[in-house]
């Protein structure tokens, strides 16, 4: 018997006048699509064949109008914690939240809940007016809570009794290829959303607001690294990008060794010559490799002047961008409706300092990985993210190369800079035509 996969988010309201749209995926080989809304946050996961259905929001009830029969709190107001008690009307798998009044949730608990009462702790909660909420299968409580707290904690919802693992189930729909699984997503008309569609070890990113039912159909193509990583790639316009930054890494050392003539490769934060170490850092894996010029084109500065489409250390297939193809990428941003916001549209939604974030409208998800500075040393981690070009300016300067940088500050100052090859930056390539 086919039963209901709750969606993963509950924005504390009840959807009303909901009209829900379709999304079908195909592509050769295709496995899987990561679907990330990148308004909410909230993340699904579709299987191949299943179909993506939005349920979208047109109308939002007060919450002075939703069920609270099945939901106590207590104490309320609270100070550093509260216990919720839940009745559900009949057994299954459950969302509780809670909310701020922007309606911005601040922590929830999926799982399992039988049809008798029980409790879970509440804590973290900041001083102010929040709304608690219950979903299940055809049923949703509401609460207003006021907490009287200090917290500058985690806000958390702990089951008091054992926690039941839920049951992810799927229910079906019927269209003109017949009965398929659905996975259910809440959706506000307009938000954007990023599709990660996995075919064997190939990945392929795209975003899309939906606006009706379609079928979202990927291209992929291979971009594996010299250590055997393979990457998600994305196409803006005519360039097919990497989606992430490099991470191939055959040796490593410390800021303070630096050379205009030979490869070096560092990771932030990491003072050590051990590749393995390096490896299991969490800056290697979310942010990748710097690499001086050197090594970013595995050849002598001395060797080569402003070339283009020469490969360097990227995969086979792909090369290190020229000044003229990052400028490229720029200029289409630019004519498509981005002028002055380039940068934003390519930044990640998360990684950036609070206020700071992008919107990563193409799925670029670019992310600020710092630098090794020419003077030794690491900077700007977190809040700078520089990219070399595989063009040389030794007419200009000696051992000095054109980059791209996109700041904290977005588009204070973003675009096309230069610097001495010294210098550990991070690597995107961009495939070869």
């Amino acid at each position: 018997m086919k039963k209901t996969l709750f969606s993963l988010a509950v924005f504390c309201t009840l959807q009303a006048n909901a009209q829900p749209y379709s999304i079908s995926f195909s592509g050769t080989g295709l496995s899987t699509v990561k679907v990330q809304n990148l308004t909410s946050g909230v993340v699904v996961d579709v299987p191949a064949g299943d179909v993506l259905l939005l349920s979208t929001i047109t109308g939002i009830p007060e919450v002075n109008n939703l069920k609270s029969s099945g939901l106590k709190v207590y104490p309320n107001p609270m100070t550093d914690k509260s216990t919720l008690e839940i009745l559900p009307p009949l057994a299954g798998d459950a969302i509780i939240s809670v909310c701020d009044m922007t309606g911005k949730v601040l922590t929830q608990y999926k799982g399992y809940v039988e049809n008798y009462t029980q409790e879970f702790s509440l804590t973290g909660i900041k001083n102010g007016l929040h709304i608690v909420t219950v979903q299940g299968n055809g049923y949703q409580f509401s609460a207003k809570l006021q907490s009287n707290g200090k917290s500058y904690g985690t806000a958390n919802i702990v089951k008091i009794s054992n926690n039941i693992q839920a049951v992810t189930e799927k229910k079906s729909i019927m269209n003109s290829k017949g009965v398929q699984a659905t996975v259910d997503m809440a959706y506000n008309n307009g938000e954007r959303l990023k599709y990660t569609a996995v075919s064997g070890n190939n990945s392929t990113v795209m975003t899309d607001i939906p606006t009706e039912d379609k079928t979202v159909t990927f291209t992929f193509t291979e971009c594996k690294d010299g250590d055997n990583n393979y990457y998600p790639v994305v196409q803006i316009n005519t360039q097919l990008w990497m989606a992430e930054n490099l991470k191939y890494l055959p040796s490593v050392v410390g800021p303070s060794t630096g050379s205009n003539v030979d490869p070096c490769y560092y990771i932030n934060g990491y003072d050590g010559t051990d590749v393995n170490a390096a490896k299991a850092t969490a800056n290697y894996n979310i942010y990748g490799v710097l690499y001086n010029w050197q090594a970013a084109m595995k050849r002598a500065a001395s060797s080569i002047t402003n070339p283009s489409g020469v490969q360097g250390i990227c995969p086979t297939g792909w090369h290190l961008p020229s000044y003229a193809e990052w400028t490229q990428l720029y200029d289409y941003l630019a004519a498509v409706g981005h002028s002055g916001t380039e940068s934003t549209v390519l930044k990640a939604i998360s990684g950036w300092s609070s206020g700071n974030e992008g919107t990563d409208n193409y799925g670029f998800t670019a992310i600020p990985g710092g630098c090794r500075s020419y003077f030794g040393g690491f900077g700007e981690f977190g809040g700078t993210g520089y990219w070399w070009s595989a063009t040389y300016i030794d007419e200009i300067l000696p051992y000095t190369a054109w980059l791209w940088a996109i700041y904290n500050n977005t588009n204070s100052g973003d675009g096309s800079g230069m610097s001495d090859t010294s210098s550990g930056f991070s690597v995107r390539c961009v495939r070869d035509f």
